[in-house]
């Protein structure tokens, strides 16, 4: 089923180099790059894959955002989990629908949303408004004002305490994550999972020293490497450049409390 563009809904533009623009559509807006402009009203009432034309004559394509484009293009404060990451960490938190998550702290929303994606319902600890305010706004963005209602984001520092007993999961994007482990053991239930996102191999030691002492057990580490490929023809080979480390995701299971 097609869906026409509607005001407010998040749109790419795609030139003929594959360079993707983000934009929010209003009406009487325009899109204005070095190679010309493109009026938002040309793009309202019409078709995904719709092609426009610039005032200089360049060429570009809309459609719909995928969740991984709009979370690499969508506003920020703080830096985000890039999607080469969210779609292992969804599976190594066995996330389900109807989960209860505690994630701290939410950044600017693409775990958030990523979660709530998959169905969770989210409790978030954050200690900075303006990161509380950008991660709601971003998740309502892409996935509709809906998604709220399963996302409760609280002005609390995780350090001390967590808000909430029997979770399902707690995710930790923090600096040192493994002075909330005390707190995630109280609050998750047995056979809970725990994973934290560290970019530095000493958070990710220091945070399976604190699970093993706090009752949890299969701990392991694991990171992520991106590498794509030029296929063109017969002609196959790796890109030279490649996404190599952002962070170590380490997960466990809580068994004894």
């Amino acid at each position: 089923m097609k869906r026409q563009f509607l005001v407010g809904d998040q749109v790419l533009l795609m030139d003929r180099k594959q360079r993707r623009h983000l934009v929010t559509l209003e009406t009487g807006a325009e899109f204005h790059s070095h190679t010309g402009v493109v009026s938002h009203d040309d793009i309202l009432g019409a078709e995904e894959g719709v092609i426009l034309r610039s005032s200089r004559g360049s060429m570009f394509t809309a459609f719909r955002p995928t969740m991984a484009e709009y979370i690499l293009k969508m506003p920020r404060g703080a830096q985000v989990i890039y999607p080469k990451d969210l779609g292992p960490l969804l599976v190594l938190a066995d996330v389900f629908p109807g989960a209860r998550i505690l994630e701290s702290g939410v950044g600017s929303g693409a775990l958030s949303m990523t979660l709530l994606r998959a169905g969770a319902h989210v409790t978030g600890h954050e200690i900075r408004d303006d990161f509380a305010a950008r991660a709601t706004a971003n998740v309502e963005t892409m996935l509709g004002a809906e998604a709220l209602e399963r996302y409760d984001v609280r002005m609390r520092d995780a350090y001390e305490g967590i808000e909430g007993t029997d979770y399902d999961r707690v995710i930790l994007d923090l600096p040192e994550p493994w002075e909330v482990v005390p707190h995630a053991a109280g609050a998750l239930h047995v056979g809970g999972v725990i994973v934290a996102y560290t970019p530095s191999i000493v958070q990710a030691t220091k945070f399976r020293t604190a699970l093993e002492d706090h009752g949890f057990r299969f701990a392991e580490t694991v990171e992520v490497l991106n590498r794509t490929w030029h296929v063109d023809g017969d002609a196959v080979r790796p890109d030279h450049r490649m996404v190599a480390h952002t962070a170590f995701l380490t997960h466990a299971r809580l068994l004894v409390q």
